[in-house]
């Protein structure tokens, strides 16, 4: 009996770590084609390090507004961003048009952007999640 305890706490150790491994491949693949997507889509406007360019393109890098806001900033991606909002202490009024990207792609550029430049998540975006995100 106790063999056989042992033996099943064991194997649930051992899936817990194989998920958890997988998880993380997953989330280095994701974030992978992240910076190629931000490379052909943001970066113009973003720039190479998200720094942005103030007052006019908000910065991605250590972005108060992308890591307490991370719904919006997928609804943005997704649906394109008008109007204004505070990022870092410094208002932006601009317009970004929707960049017809699919939901894969979309949390793919913010599992890129979430973990760069000095933002730091745990969590992934999946697709899923990003295809609950609905225009307002």
């Amino acid at each position: 009996m106790f063999i056989k305890i042992v033996l099943v706490v064991f194997s649930i150790g051992l899936t817990g770590i194989f998920l958890g491994l997988q998880q993380d491949s997953s989330f280095q693949e994701s974030k992978a084609r992240g910076a190629v997507i931000y490379q052909d889509f943001c970066v113009t406007c973003h720039l190479p390090a998200g720094e942005g360019v103030p007052y006019v393109y908000p910065p991605l890098a250590r972005s108060d507004y992308l890591l307490n806001n991370k719904t919006a900033s997928i609804r943005g991606i997704k649906f394109g961003q008008r109007g204004p909002m505070v990022v870092n202490g410094i208002s932006y009024d601009n317009t970004m048009m929707p960049l017809g990207l699919e939901d894969e792609e979309i949390a793919d550029v913010m599992n890129y952007i979430l973990t760069s430049w000095g933002n730091t998540t745990e969590k992934m975006v999946t697709p899923e999640e990003v295809a609950e995100v609905g225009p307002r």
